[in-house]
């Protein structure tokens, strides 16, 4: 019985020893924590307030046509109405008629003749309008004809020249040719092009007098520049084709005759005519 209680007794002291001879583990604790966060909405609303004698126009919508917007339908539109200045060149060829107050005295004709030009045009920034400078060959058919051995005119006679030689009237006919320049002022509303400016012009008529000193004949020639003005209006129906229909008027201050040695006025006083012309044209540029 006694070695019973001493077996158990020595048992459980042994367990005892061996349970404090074991490591303590540490224990790891999770602390969780929770976070609440409160916000603040404000609702907006609208103050129904009714306003006395205090009237307001309706709204209305003046164009009911709906266009969607597009930034490059926008900027195409643009670049049409504000175009980059250019330069442009190209020749012309025509017809037309011809009339002098001078020369109604002898016939009341008109001289047909053809032309053939050159120009030059440049547009004028951001705008529709373009400056152009054109020189013209004019050559006009005869519409008269006088010759002072079959015809009694007011030429006919005795002529001084600046050194009081004498000279006679032979003949004169009309057919001539005729130099000029244009400068023109264009505006451009889709195909049609009106245009206005200055000209200046020579005209090459010569005449045939008698030199009594020597018994000779000779030629004399016009050698004087007039001014005048232009308008007209051109049509393009082609990408670099158009018609010119157009107006040309001249201030002639008398009609000087001039050769190698002689110089005088065909008129007596210091008269001035007019000179007309309408001409009609097709142009064709030839830059891109």
């Amino acid at each position: 019985m006694f070695l019973r209680k001493a077996a158990f007794l020595i048992l459980i002291i042994l367990s005892q020893f061996s349970q404090a001879q074991r490591k303590k583990k540490t224990d790891t604790v999770y602390v969780y924590e929770k976070l609440i966060v409160y916000d603040t909405i404000y609702l907006e609303k609208p103050l129904l307030i009714k306003f006395r004698d205090i009237a307001f126009p309706a709204l209305a919508i003046a164009d009911k046509k709906i266009i969607q917007f597009n930034p490059k339908i926008r900027k195409i539109r643009t670049q049409k109405y504000i175009r980059r200045a250019t330069f442009h060149y190209g020749a012309e060829a025509g017809m037309g008629l011809k009339s002098n107050s001078w020369s109604k005295e002898f016939s009341d004709n008109l001289q047909w003749g053809e032309t053939i030009g050159i120009w030059a045009e440049k547009n004028i920034t951001d705008t529709r309008l373009s400056f152009m400078m054109a020189f013209n060959l004019y050559h006009w058919n005869s519409s008269l004809d006088l010759n002072a051995n079959k015809d009694n005119s007011s030429f006919n006679g005795y002529y001084f020249t600046e050194d009081n030689e004498p000279l006679v009237f032979q003949r004169f006919n009309n057919r001539h040719f005729e130099y000029a320049l244009h400068m023109k002022l264009f505006y451009e509303w889709k195909n049609i092009r009106p245009y206005a400016g200055v000209s200046m012009n020579r005209n090459m008529y010569k005449m045939q007098f008698l030199v009594p000193e020597n018994n000779t004949w000779d030629n004399f020639k016009t050698h004087k520049v007039n001014l005048g003005f232009s308008f007209g209006l051109q049509y393009r129906f082609l990408k670099k084709i158009t018609v010119t229909a157009g107006y040309q008027h001249y201030k002639i201050k008398n009609v000087s005759l001039k050769n190698s040695s002689f110089d005088f006025d065909i008129f007596k006083t210091n008269n001035t005519f007019a000179e007309r012309k309408i001409n009609l044209g097709v142009s064709y540029m030839f830059s891109r």
